[in-house]
């Protein structure tokens, strides 16, 4: 399924008014950098500089968008920095960490389906509260399936990856201490394969997550998943196309950073 003509001008549209924002209100943290200057050229940092703020302002301001965008163009529920409310109760609380601890320990494999199913056994009705693992990125219900992603960078550490394992845990948690027959399926997403074109493979990766299940999904593999379509290429297409329009507005306002 291609990408239709109002998502893509929607897509468009996001990037251009995303670009043209950060170019207005771009101010480096620093600007006095002697060393950086006369050793790589002030022109190249300020590119550098730049670049490294954009690579900040894509979590909230693109990607989330962007798969929110894709998804509703292909007519699925979908929603930004979703609250879900829940409550895990003190037992289920305990067996989520077990779990964990276990999956770091290396003691058992990672298995998406009997994790989800061992928390629906025991899960108890909760408070529909906020929690501190409550935000997520990014909520796309797919006909029951209700997917739940956090969007991360390309390259998590190890330490990120822990962390994360046990967010998606919780969040099965949370969601089922209000409705334990829902269909949900919680994901990291990472926008783009950094290692391109070799799989992504992460040592991070081994032992804490059901790769053969998709519960991390890279670059074209979210995008078509949240698209309901093979439309990756479209995508890198709208990207082209909107910074062949931007160009000009960019070499500008590279020129004024030089010089200051």
């Amino acid at each position: 399924m291609a990408i239709s003509k109002a998502t893509a001008a929607s897509i468009h549209d996001l990037l251009i008014e995303v670009v043209r924002e950060k170019l207005k209100n771009y101010k480096p943290e620093t600007k006095h950098m002697p060393f950086h200057f006369r050793l790589l050229g002030r022109d190249r940092y300020a590119m550098f500089s730049f670049m490294q703020s954009m690579n900040t302002t894509f979590g909230i301001s693109v990607w989330e968008q962007m798969a929110v965008i894709l998804a509703r163009g292909a007519g699925s529920r979908a929603e930004s920095q979703y609250v879900l409310r829940g409550e895990i109760d003190p037992t289920t609380e305990q067996a989520i960490r077990n779990i964990h601890y276990r999956l770091r320990k290396t003691e058992i494999a990672p298995s998406k389906h009997g994790e989800v199913e061992q928390i629906r056994s025991m899960v108890r009705q909760g408070r529909e509260l906020e929690d501190p693992d409550s935000r997520v990125d990014v909520v796309v219900q797919i006909g029951k399936q209700e997917n739940y992603f956090d969007i991360t960078s390309a390259k998590p550490n190890k330490k990120e990856f822990v962390a994360l394992k046990l967010k998606l845990l919780r969040w099965t948690g949370l969601r089922l201490s209000q409705d334990r027959d829902a269909e949900v399926f919680t994901r990291i997403a990472i926008p783009y394969n950094p290692y391109h074109p070799e799989p992504y493979e992460r040592w991070t990766l081994k032992g804490l997550f059901d790769i053969e299940r998709d519960e991390i999904m890279v670059g074209a593999e979210f995008w078509n998943f949240v698209a309901s379509g093979n439309i990756y290429e479209e995508l890198l297409d709208l990207f082209e196309d909107a910074g062949d329009e931007l160009r000009d507005e960019i070499d500008e306002r590279f020129a004024e950073l030089t010089d200051q």
